[in-house]
């Protein structure tokens, strides 16, 4: 895929990003045409590189990871000793060679290595750089490190996750990883580049993930703040919403979502179930409807368990009424007919894992959709592309590099 009629072709990324925060975001421009250089090395490892799953049918490797290949699509990987003096002298003239510098490490990292963003500036004036601490720069828990399964929790993200009887089990997933820094990193990325085009200066980014992901608990810190209410655990239910469930379907394991927002919906919700039970006046209202919920959600799965999950997904979207599958991996990769539609998933051919599919970007434009131009990078397998082309070093230089074992 040509990045030439793509939003953000010209753009230069030195991606010191590792594991999931850093790299998924980094991918999203490289989705829309910038350039993403991974600095990695064998000498240190981005753990996800090791990490399963992997092709059954070939032993591990560093270059087979789906969970790495799948955060790194159309990236170019440079291997580079950061251990090394030279290494880090080749890191400046990487980062001045390019628009934005993106890092995710433990604070202190990226100082040790002299790259702070004081000495940065001094190479490339206008650059962008992008950080993403766990705690934040600065503060006691500054030095604190840690995963989207350790923020999860710490934001309060968990403790409202699950059934009110129950201890708090999480979201299963490192869904801060994934989804909210990620994002938060790329839309304030997103505007430090439009800012640059309206005034030629570049910005210093802090996006420290806990703060960013206590941000999507928002209404329950301003109902505690503001009414001196502390929000519980309430399953699948919310407030505003009757009935707001999973309702088990036919077949093994299988259920539907059911969201009913509004009096109108409930209406449409009632013609399409065509039960005795829906035309009770005390399910009429909102109100009426939360008052009897227990009954309520063993009335609709008494419904819905004689159905098929599809087929109950359909006819309620087909009369307005919010409601999806509670889909299966295989479901979301094989058989889910918007995905397939939106050309969600992309199948690229790995030199090492052979073809397997990849996420598409989270979001399309029209005239540019964008995407991933390739697999993911072999370790290292762009070095001698990035010495030559993009830093300008002869062969000597290179091969100097080499023996001095920088380039690893």
């Amino acid at each position: 895929m040509t990045t030439d009629n793509l939003p953000l072709a010209g753009i230069r990324v030195a991606d010191f990003s590792w594991f999931g925060a850093g790299p998924i975001f980094t991918q999203a421009l490289a989705h829309y045409g910038a350039e993403v250089i991974r600095v990695e090395s064998q000498i240190r490892l981005d753990g996800l590189r090791i990490t399963q799953p992997m092709p059954k049918d070939r032993p591990p490797g560093i270059n087979l990871s789906g969970y790495y290949n799948n955060f790194n699509a159309g990236k170019l990987s440079f291997s580079l000793n950061m251990a090394s003096e030279k290494g880090r002298e080749v890191a400046l003239r990487l980062i001045a060679k390019s628009d934005i510098v993106a890092e995710n490490f433990t604070p202190g990292t990226f100082e040790k290595w002299g790259l702070t963003y004081d000495r940065i500036v001094q190479v490339k004036p206008d650059i962008i750089m992008v950080r993403e601490p766990m705690q934040g720069l600065t503060g006691p828990h500054r030095d604190f490190a840690g995963f989207g399964a350790v923020i999860t929790p710490l934001a309060g993200i968990s403790y409202l996750s699950g059934f009110p009887h129950r201890p708090p089990v999480g979201l299963g997933t490192n869904y801060t990883d994934y989804v909210i820094n990620p994002g938060h990193a790329l839309v304030a990325t997103l505007a430090a580049l439009h800012y640059r085009n309206r005034t030629g200066k570049g910005q210093l980014i802090e996006v420290a993930q806990l703060e960013s992901s206590v941000n999507v608990i928002s209404v329950a810190l301003l109902d505690c703040s503001a009414n001196g209410r502390v929000q519980e655990r309430q399953g699948n239910r919310l407030p505003y919403a009757c009935p707001h469930g999973a309702y088990r379907c036919l077949g093994d394991d299988r259920w539907v979502a059911i969201a009913v927002f509004t009096d109108g919906e409930w209406q449409a919700f009632c013609q399409v179930v065509g039960e005795e039970w829906t035309r009770e006046e005390r399910f009429a209202t909102l109100l009426g409807r939360k008052a009897h919920e227990d009954e309520l959600d063993r009335l609709i799965e008494s419904w819905t368990s004689q159905r098929e999950a599809e087929e109950v997904m359909e006819r309620l979207q087909a009369a307005g009424v919010p409601a999806g599958v509670v889909q299966s991996a295989a479901d979301t990769l094989d058989h889910d007919p918007h995905l397939k539609a939106r050309g969600y998933y992309h199948y690229l051919e790995h030199p090492e894992a052979g073809r397997t599919a990849y996420d598409g970007p989270g979001f399309r434009l029209s005239a540019t959709p964008g995407g991933p131009r390739g697999p993911a990078p072999l370790l290292g397998q762009h070095t001698e592309y990035v010495c030559k082309h993009v830093l300008g070093l002869s062969e000597e230089e290179i091969a100097e590099l080499v023996v001095d074992g920088v380039l690893q």
